[in-house]
């Protein structure tokens, strides 16, 4: 949030303020790890000891239920979502919570952080108090109907509730799908139900309404815990910069029609799906454990809340994120039976674009001969990864929307689905036994407005077709790959106009056809595309593409012309490009990367080529400088020729 931000919604107060400014990433984390038995923390960038909210935690590789812990009874008390036991109370799970997340104990539960031979993996899902998404409600029986007071400041979309302290007590759950006399059971896989728990005015944007003198919700005596998800419509939301975007939605959908996409107005991080006509359990899915979008093997990973069950990996295609929404890729009862669905999702983030480029892109001089695999430490959740041997290979990339490998060096192989890649990490990217052993340069990308944006999409072979993408800004360079097909990469640069591209596979220069872009310019919500096999085959293709675009002191896509000798590129850096790609585009030439992390010195620099096959070369091709690079090397600088390129501070 902006410095002005802050100290504008300080003087209206945190009442008025709503979730105006709040990134999404302020108010809710996915986090992944590794249980080690050991103190240690959490550190997923929300602010749960001056804000307050719930951490939902679940073993991800063994039977072990799901623990929530919130911050209004204290970091000690949890209930689990699949059992309707009263609250227990530990000393070794969460410990604490702070400003940038919380601490975790050496639990001896395995709930939280245990490293045996049966349990080692963990992920949990942080919500923070903020109004427009989320609260936490405490009270106690009154055997009369109850109007309780909540600071959402919108009428809930989803309510949780659960008595603390007596056992034998399902979780109630009310919907703003459901009718007002109807419920669901949280630890159950029942469809809805009829128990009239609530009363029969709605909840609105300052209380909600239960009816008196029940044991499970309002009996006399009984504590309880109630969690409220809000509803964002129509950019009521009031989140990001400019305080007009919505951040989480709850509603319904009828199953059954393969292909279906339920349009949220946003792309999805995390949704959670319950069969509310029939029998079914709730489905969990976020994109740091992996929703994966086409492709034959899809490896959708899942988890239920309302059962103990381990993670579950389907091989065959079950749900993908889009950049409007999801998209029901099966009609497996789970998701997409006969029947109808009621659904929580919370957009990816994060709202705003980056100011600092550490933030978003990282690289590395592997230099491993470890066979078993090389970690890339990012320290940020990673959407685009590529490297190259340095001694000689394929240029090789992965995206997190997929994890299928596709190869830019003189390549025109679709997607291979057998690399062994590991984006299951909110600090950074493994592979495994993929490429391992090799002395390689490596790069990392986030994906963030105005920077970098990644989306799938499918083919239809006609002309014009228009894709959504969430870049927030005009692209100004994009990648194109069919990946169900041999075809070339198709790139689209603002210094070439929509009527050329080239091929990030080759050496060639600019083609003339309007097949690559429809000769139509991108725009900061679409971009469009012709008919060419590499960018809009028949319906039986998947395609990927990249986006990039400038963000002052971060990152440059320009063009300029080569004048033979020296010449300073000036990209509004402060400190210098510590990436550089540089291409002719009127005439024959390589891919050239060049990075700071291999050296961009006043003298001999390495280079590689992305399109070719070749050894990493060394020669004075760039030399530093603090606004952006400067060229002085044959086929950076040629006379007459011009040149794309696109750099990173």
């Amino acid at each position: 949030m902006s410095t002005k931000k802050k100290l504008l919604l300080g003087a209206a107060g945190a009442a008025a303020a709503g979730g105006a400014g709040l990134d999404v990433d302020e108010v809710f984390s996915t986090f992944v790890y590794t249980g080690n038995n050991t103190a240690r923390t959490i550190t997923n960038g929300i602010d749960l000891s001056g804000e307050g909210g719930l951490v939902w935690t679940k073993a991800r590789d063994y039977g072990v239920g799901s623990a929530l812990v919130n911050t209004v009874r204290g970091n000690t008390k949890y209930l689990e979502s699949n059992a309707t036991a009263a609250e227990a109370s530990s000393s070794v799970g969460i410990t604490a919570f702070n400003s940038t997340g919380y601490n975790l104990g050496a639990d001896n539960t395995w709930i939280w952080n245990v490293n045996n031979s049966y349990v080692s993996e963990y992920v949990s899902w942080t919500f923070r108090k903020a109004k427009k998404f989320f609260d936490v409600v405490t009270y106690s029986g009154q055997n009369t109907d109850l109007a309780l007071s909540h600071n959402l400041g919108v009428a809930p979309g989803m309510v949780i509730i659960k008595r603390t302290d007596d056992s034998g007590h399902d979780w109630y759950v009310w919907h703003r799908s459901l009718n007002q006399s109807e419920n669901l059971v949280l630890n159950s896989d029942g469809d809805v139900g009829g128990n009239n728990f609530w009363t029969s005015s709605a909840p609105s944007s300052t209380v909600f309404n239960i009816d008196g003198n029940r044991a499970a919700i309002n009996q006399s005596g009984g504590s309880y815990v109630a969690y409220l998800f809000a509803h964002n419509d129509n950019s009521d939301g009031e989140f990001g910069p400019d305080s007009d975007q919505d951040i989480i939605k709850c509603g319904s959908y009828t199953g059954n029609t393969s292909g279906t996409e339920v349009d949220l107005g946003f792309e999805p991080q995390f949704v959670m799906i319950k069969k509310s006509s029939a029998s079914e359990s709730w489905y969990v899915y976020d994109n740091m454990r992996g929703v994966v979008t086409g492709g034959a093997n899809s490896q959708d990973k899942k988890l239920r809340w309302n059962t103990s069950g381990a993670e579950a990996a389907v091989a065959s295609p079950i749900i993908a994120f889009s950049s409007k929404g999801f998209i029901l890729e099966s009609t497996e009862n789970e998701i997409n039976g006969s029947g109808t669905y009621v659904y929580m999702a919370i957009r990816r983030g994060p709202l705003a674009a980056p100011t600092d480029a550490t933030k978003v892109f990282a690289m590395d001089d592997s230099s491993t001969t470890d066979i078993g695999g090389y970690t890339l430490n990012s320290n940020f959740p990673v959407d685009f990864y590529f490297f190259k041997s340095k001694t000689g290979g394929d240029s090789i990339s992965i995206p997190r929307l997929t994890v299928g490998d596709l190869r830019f060096n003189s390549s025109t192989a679709e997607e291979d689905r057998s690399s062994s890649m590991n984006f299951d990490s909110n600090t950074g990217v493994t592979r495994t036994s993929f490429q391992g052993g090799i002395d390689s340069v490596d790069y990392a990308f986030r994906r963030a407005p105005s920077f970098f944006d990644v989306c799938c999409y499918s083919g239809t072979a006609i002309a014009g077709l228009a894709i959504t993408h969430n870049l927030g800004a005009v692209p100004e360079m994009m990648w194109v790959k069919n990946r169900s097909s041999n075809a070339d990469w198709y790139v689209y640069h603002s210094g070439l106009g929509n009527t050329k591209y080239l091929k990030l596979n080759a050496s060639d220069a600019q083609i003339t056809n309007s097949g690559a872009w429809n000769d139509t310019s991108p725009t900061s919500s679409q971009f469009t595309v012709g008919s060419h096999n590499g960018v809009n085959g028949d319906t039986t293709y998947d395609y990927i593409s990249y986006l990039f675009a400038t963000v002052a002191g971060v990152s440059k896509v320009a063009s300029y012309t080569g004048n033979g000798g020296t010449q300073n590129i000036d990209c509004g850096f402060s400190s210098g490009a510590r990436f550089i790609l540089i291409k002719s585009a009127t005439d024959a030439g390589s891919w050239f990367v060049h990075d700071s992390v291999r050296g961009i010195v006043a003298g001999n620099d390495p280079r590689l080529k992305l399109d070719q096959s070749d050894a990493e070369m060394s020669a004075d091709y760039v030399d530093p400088l603090s606004s952006g690079f400067t060229v002085n090397g044959p086929g950076n600088n040629d006379n007459g020729q011009t040149y794309i390129f696109y750099a990173i501070a």
